[in-house]
C-alpha cells in the first residue's frame, strides 16, 4: 500500500489552505491551465469568473466577475477574462467555474490565482 500523506492546512494559516483536487498538485503552468480551459469548453459547459479576498475563500459566496461567459468557446478569451480578473483585484484568489447546463451543477472548478494573504 502507498504511503498516505497528511497535508498541512489550516484555517489560521490562510496560506495553506487548500480548495479543490488541483491545489493538492503542483501548480499548474500556462500550457496545463489552457489544457482545463479547453476541457470546459469541449464538455459545453459556461464559464466564469469569479474572485474573493483569502480570508473569505471558504465562504460559499465568491463575487462574480462580469456575468457568465454563455456559449463562449474561444480558449484566449476565457483566459484573458481571467488575467482581466487578476489585473483588477491582484490580492484576491481567481478562479474559473465551468457551468454544466444539463444538470445544473457546476462541472468544473479551478483557482487559477491565488491572492497573498494579509
Amino acid at each position: 500500500m502507498s504511503e498516505v500523506r497528511d497535508y498541512a492546512s489550516s484555517l489560521s494559516d490562510v496560506a495553506s489552505r487548500k480548495f479543490e483536487t488541483f491545489s493538492y498538485l503542483p501548480a499548474m503552468n500556462a500550457d496545463q491551465t489552457r489544457q482545463q480551459v479547453e476541457y470546459i469548453v469541449k464538455q459545453g459547459w459556461n464559464p466564469a469568473v469569479e474572485h474573493t479576498e483569502p480570508e473569505n475563500a471558504f465562504g460559499s459566496y465568491w463575487y462574480m466577475w462580469k456575468l457568465p461567459m454563455f456559449g463562449e468557446t474561444d480558449v484566449d478569451l476565457i483566459l484573458a477574462e481571467v488575467d482581466a480578473c487578476h489585473q483588477a483585484h491582484p490580492k484576491n484568489h481567481v478562479r474559473l467555474v465551468g457551468f454544466d447546463n444539463f444538470s445544473q451543477s457546476k462541472g468544473a472548478e479551478m483557482v487559477i490565482y491565488r491572492g497573498k494573504a494579509v
